[in-house]
């Protein structure tokens, strides 16, 4: 009985192709627990995040559900409550992993996390993939979605870790400018830790 998982943490900076390297892993048969989709789960109704982001901020909770457009209001009138935000938000998408993590049977588990280095979640993974491409690709798919502007887009880089530096801070880089590549490469990290594992 395997008593924990191998844990491969995938993260990379906006627009890198993070979430179709997430789905490769899926297609190969491993399970993925995407951040962003817990802080969806704590934020609907009945979610770990309502009550406390009520308590703290009466205007963020909208029909018993935590208002992503409220939040930003009041981010953008309070300088102080993004930190009080995420010092709400952050233990509680942690405590979600752990329990991904602890109830999964699979040998291999990936945990999908936009800011991992960002947030030190690096020091609870086994491994770190980073998933990259060139600035000028990375800037016209972000500037392909819905929404986006140069200046979100500006914003949103300026929080993240530059590229350069998370490449550097990687087990493993996949390049995806070429999806079949990106995929083959996705199924090489695969077999590279089963081979580690089964020899460990």
């Amino acid at each position: 009985m395997i008593s924990r998982p191998f844990v491969i943490g995938l993260t990379g900076s906006i627009a890198m192709g993070k979430s179709t390297t997430a789905g490769f892993f899926v297609a190969a048969g491993i399970p993925v627990w995407d951040a962003d989709a817990a802080v969806a789960r704590l934020y609907a109704r009945g979610g770990k995040a309502v009550e406390p982001l009520q308590a703290e901020f009466p205007s963020a909770v909208l029909d018993g559900e935590v208002s992503k457009t409220a939040l930003k209001a009041i981010i953008s009138k309070d300088s102080t409550a993004l930190k009080r935000i995420e010092e709400i938000v952050h233990p509680l998408v942690a405590a979600d992993r752990a329990q991904f993590i602890a109830e999964t049977e699979a040998p291999i588990v990936v945990v999908d996390i936009p800011l991992l280095f960002e947030t030190g979640a690096q020091e609870q993974v086994d491994c770190v993939v980073v998933v990259s491409t060139d600035a000028k690709t990375q800037r016209a798919r972000a500037l392909a979605r819905d929404g986006m502007t140069e200046a979100h887009f500006e914003a949103i880089l300026s929080k993240q870790l530059p590229d350069a530096d998370k490449r550097a801070r990687a087990d493993y880089v996949i390049e995806t400018d070429n999806l079949e590549s990106a995929r083959r490469q996705t199924q090489d990290i695969i077999d590279h830790i089963k081979n580690r594992l089964k020899h460990a």
